[in-house]
């Protein structure tokens, strides 16, 4: 047998079921086998192989037993004389496993190799060719000299920047998304190092095979798609702990006690500019807009009420100062606490949540104005320009803080027009998930395959080019039918200049794979378009939880004549008021994966529901539909119908 793919999944059931379609078409013409370890994910990953791809030798263990023991699993009994070590979030060529073989039979000095790896736009990924992390590469990575100086051999020797990203080269280290390893070299080395967890162990390996006389090399006349960060949350500090942690184990067994010593601190070093970088960067952020809006409002107050003293009554301190500054700092309190439940306190949010919140926070506040007694009603012209004051200053704090804190503010996003490049039928199948995701049938653009192939069967790159500018196109679905899926990458490449996602549609167009989502037929399109995945929406869905318990508790004397089953009904009030429970949740017990967790819950939707959608699934519904008003109507249909 010529060779063994073996792939470790966690939770990426679609990056896997579309890396698998790529493998068994690359297998086309090689004798070879397919391993997936599967390390108890618990997104339907083990049934989707086992139902899709029967041809696949699964090992399913039942708790995460980390990457490299995974790995090994499989390597013990694999048959091939090369071993391809494939992280689950990556696309091949057709050609690849055939291109490296090929390249292997003709360098007899070559342990292992890997190819040029791009990310879901399209991208070069720079960790495609890595060096050595002496101590000097990793000073550079850790403290961004790396980054100042990519091309230097002096700086730049973490990602071998000095060499061409498009030359085949030899390379100190091979990543671990695409490890293509000769059999006899891991019976010399041995197999991957099971004290790695994660992250560390591709090091660890590229460096014994050096050490045992072969040489890693880079073969960039292959490319391959890596979702970097889909599968692992690359940039996040947890990740920095875990990998430096993995890089004092390798300082430890290859290192020399001084050298280990200065790695080792230089590491710590590292770990504890960034944790303290990173918290207090966090703390920053968050404590940054709640108190910089009420600066701004409370110098709103020094500023305004004066002036309008002077203006109204011809002196200032009019107002009382006993009742005036405590009824101000309610109006205060009540314009944060409707900007925080609209959205104007998350990452990233809307530009019309601070005119949400300032809007009903005012309302909110005549209402209570309206209510008090006449002795404590000052001034209805002080709550409207002390709200007109806060909603310019708070806007403008957005706008300003956006320049210094990435990702607050969502994009102004143009109108999602799509071009899928592929056969009549994949559209059709493909025209289905896309249209249940909200996108109208007139911002879809059909490029058939005849369209943009040449004679050659190669893309006609400027046939897309025109699209994108003509049609405003910000998303191309590949079909993968009537394209070959070295086409499509090489086109993604050419392509990743221009402002646009790419996505992947498998099995005829039954379910659509990219960068930013994963997504699959009968779920909607992209986790962005359900509403009960925003953070204000499932904030508001608490408070009704919150409220409505209340309401129940303090009223069920009145409620136990008159609701459904009044005894189940009051013992779940507390544990939903407390957050233990939710009132209306999903109507499966086992929703997609991929769907926004929620608490369980006392009812299950669709009661209230059911003739407005007939025939949608009901989950899909309440999270793309979910409103306040059809939480009321449910609970409500709950409550009291019979």
């Amino acid at each position: 047998m010529e060779l063994s793919v073996i792939i470790v999944n966690y939770n990426v059931r679609y990056f896997l079921e579309q890396c698998l379609v790529s493998v068994f078409a690359a297998l086309q013409g090689v004798d070879g086998e397919v391993w997936v370890v599967d390390n108890a994910s618990t997104d339907g990953s083990v049934e989707m192989v086992r139902i899709k791809f029967p041809k696949v030798r699964l090992i399913a263990n039942k708790k995460n037993i980390g990457f490299s023991k995974a790995n090994n699993q499989a390597i013990r009994q694999a048959q091939g004389k090369y071993i391809l070590l494939l992280n689950p979030d990556t696309v091949v060529q057709e050609d690849t496993f055939r291109q490296c073989i090929n390249f292997m039979e003709t360098h007899a000095d070559a342990g292992g190799l890997t190819v040029k790896m791009i990310d879901g736009k399209g991208h070069f990924l720079p960790e495609s060719k890595r060096g050595f992390p002496s101590l000097w590469a990793s000073f550079c990575k850790i403290f961004g000299l790396t980054t100042l100086f990519p091309n230097s051999k002096v700086f730049a020797r973490y990602y071998l920047g000095h060499l061409d990203k498009n030359s085949t080269n030899a390379i100190e280290i091979l990543p671990g998304a695409f490890m293509f390893l000769r059999a006899k070299t891991l019976q010399a080395t041995g197999l991957l190092d099971e004290q790695f967890f994660m992250y560390g162990e591709d090091i660890d390996l590229s460096y014994r095979i050096l050490q045992h006389g072969f040489k890693n090399y880079y073969l960039p006349d292959s490319q391959i798609i890596h979702y970097k960060g889909e599968s692992t949350k690359k940039g996040s500090l947890n990740y920095v702990i875990v990998f430096y942690k993995a890089m004092i184990l390798f300082a430890q067994k290859h290192f020399s006690k001084q050298k280990q010593k200065h790695f080792v601190a230089l590491i710590k070093l590292a770990v504890f500019v960034r944790a303290t970088a990173s918290i207090l960067k966090r703390i920053f952020i968050r404590m940054w807009l709640p108190l910089s809006d009420l600066a701004a409002m409370a110098l709103g107050f020094y500023l305004i009420v004066p002036w309008w003293e002077q203006l109204r009554f011809g002196a200032v301190n009019v107002y009382p100062s006993n009742i005036f500054p405590w009824l101000v700092s309610f109006y205060f309190v009540t314009w944060m606490f409707f900007l925080w439940f609209y959205g104007a306190y998350d990452k990233p949010q809307n530009r019309n949540s601070v005119l949400k919140g300032m809007l009903y926070g005012t309302i909110a506040i005549l209402v209570v104005y309206s209510l008090l007694p006449s002795t404590a009603r000052f001034s209805r012209a002080i709550i409207i320009l002390l709200a007109a004051w806060a909603t310019l200053t708070v806007y403008l704090n957005r706008i300003i803080s956006a320049r210094f804190i990435d990702g607050l503010l969502k994009p102004n996003t143009r109108k999602k027009n799509i071009c899928f490049i592929g056969t009549a039928n994949e559209f059709e199948r493909s025209q289905v998930l896309l249209i249940q995701a909200g996108i109208p049938n007139e911002n879809l653009t059909l490029l058939l395959p005849g369209e943009v192939l040449d004679e050659n069967n190669q893309v006609r790159e400027s046939t897309i080019v025109d699209t994108i500018k003509v049609k405003n196109i910000s998303e191309i679905i590949f079909g993968t039918e009537g394209i070959p899926m070295t086409n499509i990458i090489h086109a993604m490449i050419h392509l990743s200049q221009f402002d646009v996602d790419f996505k992947i549609a498998l099995h005829g167009g039954d379910s659509i794979v990219g960068s930013n989502s994963v997504d699959n037929h009968g779920e909607l399109y992209s986790l962005d378009l359900m509403t009960l995945a925003k953070p204000v929406t499932r904030r508001q869905k608490r408070i009704f939880d919150m409220l409505s318990s209340i309401l129940i508790l303090l009223f069920s004397p009145i409620l136990w004549t008159v609701i459904r089953k009044p005894s189940v009904v009051i013992k779940n009030a507390l544990p939903v008021l407390i957050g233990k429970k939710t009132w209306i949740g999903f109507s499966s017990p086992n929703p997609p994966h991929s769907y926004p967790t929620l608490k369980p819950s006392v009812y299950p939707f669709g009661k209230g529901t059911r003739q407005a959608a007939p025939t949608a699934n009901l989950d899909a519904y309440y999270a793309r539909n979910f409103s306040i008003r059809t939480e009321v109507v449910e609970l409500f249909q709950n409550l009291f119908s019979k």
